[in-house]
């Protein structure tokens, strides 16, 4: 081979080098991600992508409870209950709530499985009387009871209040509490509360304590459930085999 013939060997290697490397050049920007951006008019990924917003959280606030005056002080004497808490000894802990929060089932409509009441008339339930005087409570028939508040829309519940007779100190059997979607309680049923040890009411063994009726009521801590019926059950108490209401109050706020 003759230098002339390697010189154009060379030569011809050097422009198809030349040549490949222009043709690479172009298809380099055609494929990056930010020329194709410009290129299209999109912004690029950063840009797309955007921060979620986080709804800040609710304002937690004590629920105000206006209590009754203290008829009794003390625990029940010579009374056999199982499963019994001690007295807390001290005021209830504030519950807290977020703000806005308000007794929505005061002045609503309750019905209950005792139509003829042997004291006092079933609306009395939600007057806002927490008061243990005669005149003030309700008196339901022997057996399992129950009384069911109408909320009249869904609500987002976060506290029951049950206020038995609390003028002398007892302890009702077979406390429980639910709620539902529906007034038939079929849908969406959620129990909140159950002292039943023995599923006498036939609702189901709860695993709660029985305690002693104060003028604090019982709170049930609802947990933001949502609904818009609520029933609560009893089945007697350690002084007769009758079921008192005096009131219950619903603290939550509508659904939106």
């Amino acid at each position: 081979m003759t230098k002339k013939d390697f010189g154009s060997i060379v030569k011809v290697c050097v422009l198809v080098l030349l040549a490949m490397f222009l043709c690479f050049v172009p298809a380099c920007k055609k494929s990056s991600p930010e020329s194709a951006d410009e290129s299209s008019g999109k912004p690029s990924a950063e840009a797309d992508t955007t921060a979620t917003e986080i709804a800040p959280p609710a304002e937690m606030v004590p629920i105000e409870i206006e209590l009754p005056k203290p008829m009794f002080v003390g625990t029940p004497q010579n009374t056999r209950v199982s499963n019994l808490e001690k007295p807390l000894g001290k005021p209830r802990p504030p519950f807290l709530a977020p703000a806005g929060t308000t007794n929505v089932a005061l002045e609503k409509p309750v019905s209950s499985s005792d139509e003829e009441p042997i004291i006092g008339d079933i609306e009395m339930i939600t007057d806002g009387d927490k008061e243990a005087a005669d005149g003030s409570y309700v008196e339901l028939g022997p057996f399992v009871q129950d009384v069911t508040i109408d909320l009249e829309a869904m609500h987002e519940i976060y506290a029951i209040i049950i206020w038995h007779y609390h003028k002398q100190a007892r302890v009702y059997f077979d406390v429980v509490a639910q709620v539902a979607d529906d007034p038939d309680f079929i849908t969406n049923v959620r129990t909140l509360f159950n002292n039943d040890i023995d599923n006498s009411a036939g609702i189901g063994v709860g695993e709660d304590m029985h305690y002693t009726e104060t003028n604090e009521g019982r709170l049930i801590d609802a947990k933001s459930v949502k609904a818009r019926y609520v029933r609560l059950y009893s089945n007697g108490n350690t002084s007769n085999d009758l079921n008192h209401y005096i009131e219950v109050a619903v603290y939550g706020r509508p659904v939106e």
